[in-house]
């Protein structure tokens, strides 16, 4: 499954050039009318997946992290977590408990209900606002379609196994309807092992399992009413926090006995109703959806004789609005949105001596709630047959408020404020397209910067901050495009500043139990600058060669002192693909992936025992697959990754990366 990573941008960007994007201005638009850098995920690839996220792993911009099997975090332009808005077909998976660090909360979105997804790099102030600080990665959901008015059906069947980690999936998908209504039914499972590293050792317990299933329903009235009504639900019963359960870089013992979220859940339900050409001769499009994540964990300190059992879960009801006209001088589109955010949390302790049972202060205030309201508009104006000029601006409120607890007192946190973008897109000629972009914007705090409490990983233990203020980012970027019948290349330079960042610093003290106490608060100014490249040529009719190369550098500047490299910046790190296809039955793939070494560590990086203080060693491995069509539907793939068996750890990950990986998936569609 790994192997098909490779392919994921662009060998699949011939077949998905002209296909029309949501995301980037929130209306229907074809690749070439964007001037922020894109990259795209086909849904074939997503849906051969673990998790969403693997898919995102070598593509342009995009650097994939993995704290634990059955997570993953996507950091774009060095930012992750909190700082990368996440979306699930233009309504927020970000939500009141997002951290600042690497989440696990995409990984939790059915792989089978997968169209595409888009990463938007940059900062799209006008259109998505706060927590769009480094960019948007957006899943585009499969909408069940058919064109022929009788009744019609579709499906697939698609079975996976690979030797690394134990893994078997096993996923079907069926469509049934006609031009007027359709309907999608889907459900997946996996059940994973422990990891086998490149050092030959199985790591554990780092195994998991995972189920879902979705459910979506379309209409379409007529030609220019259309509605869907979509429901999903992706549950990891019990996954280890592999990077609590072993020792890491300078410890002699784990920071934790057990450690397991247990459950993480995420429900997810949404109507939309879209009109064209409809009041006032205007594109309409209304959602409406509720969102609960369960981020449940039991977990106990290294040989403590006292369980701790929690229970976080955060509700976020939406409502979007968005209407958009297209002129022949250009187009623009305005909307609004309304967002609640309702989060409860428990925690309590047993003891493993006698069975008491004590309740603790919870990870987050419960009852907390973040208020969202926002307007926004942008427009886009052809100033000559070659030129486009772009630009927006948005107004967001929010209202945070926590209860009192035990440890804190009750807080509130009001922010009103504007961002804005302006882009521009010139046709030199027919292949070659210059692009540039300008955003500021802003990330208000949420529940999570203003009231977590306890313990955190890299053995630390966090106290509350109700004082915290907004983050604040100016990012520019400009770069081309060239693209010809048979040669695709796409470079972006960027540079942003980050101020006002929320960040961890230590506060001198330490808990009985040997954790570092650390305090949330704005105190830390970064600059981040880098580039973003990706390249394909079709060597001849049935070989094709795509390359993608990112580089990311970042410093930074904590509480006034001296300036310092910035946390968990990606190294130097690419992919080179090799394909055949003669356009028949067999297509074979082979693939080179690389990152270079870093280095270049803050203060929390060489304290972070996920990261070697000496820095992260650079790597490459190597890897090919093959794949047949069948007569009668049926696909068969069989691959291997990381050939040479090289032992390796992706910067900031918390656990080494697979070894010597054989896959094997077969697929049969009708």
């Amino acid at each position: 499954m790994l192997g098909s990573i490779i392919c994921a941008e662009l060998s699949v960007a011939e077949d998905v050039l002209e296909e029309v994007l949501v995301m980037a201005t929130r209306r229907s638009v074809s690749i070439s009318e964007v001037s922020s850098g894109l990259s795209l995920v086909d849904g074939a690839i997503a849906r051969e997946q673990k998790l969403v996220t693997d898919a995102l792993a070598g593509n342009v911009g995009v650097f994939l992290q993995q704290t634990t099997p059955g997570q993953g975090a996507v950091i774009i332009r060095g930012l992750k977590g909190s700082s990368v808005l996440h979306l699930v077909d233009g309504i927020r998976l970000n939500n009141a408990i997002f951290r600042s660090a690497p989440t696990q909360y995409f990984a939790l979105v059915p792989t089978s209900a997968v169209e595409r997804i888009e990463v938007l790099r940059g900062t799209p102030a006008s259109i998505y606002g706060s927590d769009a600080v480094g960019g948007v990665v957006q899943l585009v959901t499969r909408v069940p379609r058919f064109d022929s008015t009788e009744t019609a059906y579709r499906g697939e069947v698609y079975a996976a196994y690979d030797t690394a980690e134990l893994g078997r999936m096993l996923s079907g998908t069926i469509d049934a309807g006609n031009a007027r209504i359709a309907t999608s039914l889907s459900a997946e499972l996996l059940d994973t092992g422990d990891r086998r590293t490149g050092s030959g050792d199985r790591i554990g317990p780092s195994g998991y399992e995972s189920r879902a299933a979705r459910w979506a329903l379309a209409g379409r009235p007529d030609d220019d009413r259309s509605w869907l009504f979509d429901v999903h639900y992706l549950e990891q019963p019990e996954t280890p926090r592999v990077d609590e359960l072993l020792p890491g870089f300078g410890q002699a013992e784990p920071n934790s006995s057990e450690f397991f979220f247990k459950p993480n859940r995420r429900v997810f339900v949404r109507g939309r109703y879209g009109h064209a050409d409809g009041a006032l001769g205007i594109d309409w499009n209304v959602d409406l959806a509720w969102q609960r994540i369960d981020d449940d964990r039991v977990s106990r300190d290294f040989e403590a004789t006292d369980r701790r059992y929690e229970t976080n879960r955060s509700d976020l009801y939406g409502l979007v609005v968005g209407g958009s006209r297209v002129s022949e001088s250009g187009s623009w589109i305005v909307g609004a949105e309304a967002y609640l955010d309702e989060v409860s949390s428990r925690r309590s302790e047993e003891s493993l001596v006698d069975g008491q049972v004590t309740e603790l202060t919870p990870r987050f205030p419960d009852g907390s709630e973040i208020e969202r309201l926002a307007l926004f508009g942008n427009t886009e104006r052809y100033v000559s047959a070659r030129t486009r000029l772009s630009g927006g601006l948005r107004i967001s409120h929010e209202d945070v408020s926590l209860p009192r607890t035990p440890v804190s007192v009750a807080a509130s946190v009001t922010v009103t404020d504007t961002s804005g973008d302006i882009g521009w897109l010139f046709n030199a000629t027919d292949a070659w397209q210059l692009v540039a972009n300008a955003g500021f914007g802003f990330r208000a705090p949420n529940v999570f910067d203003l009231g977590t409490l306890g313990n955190r990983p890299g053995n630390r233990f966090n106290i509350p901050n109700p004082d915290l203020d907004s983050e604040r980012v100016v990012q520019l970027d400009a770069g081309f495009r060239y693209t010809v019948d048979r040669a695709r290349i796409e470079l972006m330079i960027y540079t942003l500043d980050y101020n006002d960042r929320i960040t961890s610093v230590l506060t001198g003290d330490v808990t009985p139990e040997g954790r570092d106490v650390v305090q949330s608060v704005n105190a830390a100014d970064s600059t981040i600058r880098g580039f973003e490249a990706g390249a394909s040529l079709d060597v001849s009719d049935s070989i094709s060669v795509d390359a993608v190369l990112n580089y990311t550098w970042g410093e930074q500047r904590v509480s006034g002192e001296s300036a310092e490299p910035g946390d968990r910046i990606p190294p130097l790190s690419g992919r080179l693909n090799v394909s055949y296809d003669a356009g028949g039955d067999v297509r074979i793939d082979a693939w080179l992936r690389f990152a270079g070494e870093q280095d270049r560590l803050s203060a929390r990086d060489v304290s972070d025992v996920r990261i070697d203080p000496n820095g992260t060693s650079g790597w490459g491995i190597a890897g090919i697959r093959g794949s047949w069509d069948f007569r009668g539907g049926w696909d068969f793939a069989l691959g291997i990754d990381n050939v040479f068996d090289k032992r390796y750890r992706v910067h900031g990950s918390g656990l080494d990366a697979p070894g010597r990986n054989l896959m094997i998936s077969v697929r049969k569609t009708w």
